[in-house]
């Protein structure tokens, strides 16, 4: 294991303006919209920067917006692509249940659809299950793995609380500002929320720019995590991965990663300490730090 980190990530007023504009751009739709097609499914995509690809997949319910603190980083060095989902964004909502493999085979369209053979490849919560699938369907697509906050399915993963996932799924009724203040304790430790409120409210300004998902949409994408299975196959894959997790995580518990490290040859693992689920907000820096460090390892 890698030696833990914690989180110190500080906002200056620069990042805050290139964050909203960041936004801006990815929610409000324009002339022209890029989608590939997975059979008759849309799927919506964006490319950022130059360099070797990078795919960024998003968890339940987000999207290419999830990415707001990753995508000014990355893009920089890499051709970063994000996307929405079937059944969020601005992607295709068919009636579900969805399977991880479905997702799985959406993500690999687009690289087909830019003309990519392989990418570096970072997925958090249920887009590193779907990062996952993706790995197992398709080694030869993915340069190097990064999977943060997720877990590989079956009887193997170790669940949160029944209360947290009831808690976290009762969506029926609310708004989209009541969902999302609804979540923030299952997303984020005590400790962030209480010292970082400038950097909760970032987050809570992008969440609510975005699209609404609509109950269907959410409850087949939560199908897929509660059929999804890879524990038995991961030992394998043969693809550099490195597993991240924050200790105080409430959705999916750390003990997921040790497992990921232990099933997956060769995988290294790296905790935040005292950090929650969203680790893509709340340890922002050495998340975006780390991945890169380690998709460099792996370059040529």
């Amino acid at each position: 294991m890698l030696k833990p980190s914690s989180c110190n990530t500080v906002v200056t007023e620069s990042e805050k303006e290139n964050a909203s504009r960041l936004t801006d751009a990815q929610v409000h739709q324009g002339d022209s919209m890029p989608f590939s097609l997975s059979g008759k499914i849309e799927i919506f995509y964006q490319v950022h920067g130059q360099g070797a690809p990078l795919l960024l997949i998003s968890g339940l319910g987000g999207g290419s917006w999830s990415w707001f603190g990753q995508v000014p980083f990355f893009r920089n060095h890499y051709r970063t692509i994000t996307f929405d989902n079937r059944g969020a964004g601005r992607s295709s909502k068919p009636p579900g249940p969805y399977t991880m493999v479905e997702l799985a085979r959406d993500a690999a369209g687009i690289l087909d659809h830019l003309g990519i053979p392989s990418a570096f490849v970072m997925g958090l919560s249920m887009g590193g299950m779907l990062a996952q699938e993706l790995a197992l369907l398709a080694p030869e697509r993915v340069r190097a793995l990064v999977l943060g906050c997720t877990h590989c399915g079956g009887s193997e993963k170790i669940a949160p609380d029944p209360d947290v996932i009831a808690r976290f799924a009762a969506n029926t009724g609310l708004s989209q500002a009541q969902i999302i203040d609804k979540n923030l304790p299952f997303l984020f430790s005590e400790t962030f929320l209480e010292e970082h409120p400038d950097r909760v409210a970032a987050y809570r300004k992008v969440q609510l720019n975005a699209p609404l998902q609509p109950e269907h949409a959410f409850q087949a994408q939560l199908q897929a995590i509660q059929t999804f299975s890879a524990c038995d196959r991961l030992p394998g894959l043969r693809i550099p991965t490195l597993v991240v997790t924050g200790t105080e995580d409430a959705l999916v518990p750390a003990e997921n990663a040790r497992i990921l490290e232990r099933l997956i040859p060769g995988a290294r693992r790296l905790e935040f300490q005292g950090a929650g689920h969203a680790l893509h907000v709340e340890c922002r820096d050495r998340l975006n730090e780390a991945a890169h460090a380690f998709f460099s390892e792996h370059a040529s």
